[in-house]
């Protein structure tokens, strides 16, 4: 089947915005459904900072969710949530529950307090601002804007030998079925080309005048060591307008975490907080193994436009490390 490259504002019932702090170099990504839509998620990392995530869960309700939150920040960054919830309400967008409209939403972070400034932090008004840019502009950019422009990875052996990235979208059709990917990669670990194999960014040597290797790194750890735990996360968003149950969504989700193996590594360790969300906001009907690997090629090529159009000089980079 010929895979046709599509534009997120393709997909029906997704609208995208962001807000972020140039100076403080953080932000937030702000996916919103204003119809509702089904979603799933799996969490493979050891450190989320998350909101609301066990209303995906199968077992629980079965009701609409509203919008996926992606912000950095770390757990402070959940702030950002309340934001979005004011403004779905103010636009009418929520879950009826006869004495008030509540906005079903989930949230999850990156810790990016290393990067810009450890002191600002995504927080309501931001939330609210990414909001409106999803509902009124719905725009797309890919790099360092909203929840990645404080996105970095390869942090194994510390700030001044990681790289920058950021937030990358891929988007394709296939017989009708649309399927895209939204990903915010700041991990522990080196990214790679799925399709190549080639390293894009990561830990560096410490002259940064070559990449070093982050699983070789690692190795040579031969006690236990904090690593930076818990400052590293790769969150993402499949959205597709499939016909899939919470359940068959959540199993699509771990599929498509394949795409971190094969992009990332080190990848799923303690010190990451990794999580992928599926999202349906459609009804063309689909076979849920076809879909689960599509996710992951899709995802594979959003991870590598988080990287390839996030770059930025070695120069720009260290001058916003945090304490440099």
């Amino acid at each position: 089947m010929q895979l046709k490259e599509i534009s997120l504002q393709d997909i029906a019932g997704l609208r995208i915005g962001h807000a972020q702090d140039e100076v403080a170099k953080t932000g937030v990504t702000v996916l919103a459904f204003p119809q509702g839509a089904r979603a799933g998620v799996d969490i493979s990392g050891g450190g989320p900072a998350s909101r609301e995530t066990p209303v995906l869960s199968p077992v629980t309700a079965d009701v609409p969710v509203h919008a996926i939150v992606l912000s950095g920040g770390s757990a402070y960054g959940l702030a950002a949530a309340d934001g979005v919830m004011a403004c779905l309400e103010e636009r009418g967008i929520g879950y009826d529950t006869g004495f008030a409209l509540v906005p079903i939403l989930c949230q999850s972070c990156i810790y990016d307090l290393g990067y810009g400034s450890s002191k600002v932090r995504p927080n309501k008004e931001m939330g609210y601002q990414a909001c409106l840019h999803a509902l009124d502009c719905n725009q797309h950019p890919q790099g360092n804007w909203g929840a990645g422009i404080g996105a970095t990875i390869g942090k194994l052996a510390g700030m001044d030998r990681a790289s920058k990235a950021g937030l990358g979208i891929y988007g394709v059709e296939v017989a009708g079925l649309q399927m895209a990917a939204i990903a915010v990669v700041n991990a522990l670990g080196d990214v790679f080309s799925a399709t190549t194999g080639e390293k894009l960014a990561g830990l560096t040597t410490q002259d940064r005048t070559d990449w070093a290797d982050s699983a070789q790194a690692l190795y040579a750890f031969t006690q236990s060591t904090d690593l930076f735990t818990r400052n590293n996360t790769t969150i993402s968003a499949i959205v597709t307008n499939g016909d899939f149950t919470k359940a068959q969504l959540t199993k699509l989700a771990a599929m498509a975490t394949n795409a971190y193996a094969r992009c990332i590594n080190p990848v799923g360790t303690l010190a990451d907080g990794d999580t992928v969300y599926a999202v349906s906001c459609g009804s063309h009907p689909a076979d849920l193994n076809m879909a689960g690997t599509l996710a992951a090629q899709v995802l594979a090529e959003a991870i590598e436009q988080a990287v390839v159009t996030a770059r930025i000089s070695d120069e720009e980079f260290l001058a916003n490390i945090v304490g440099k």
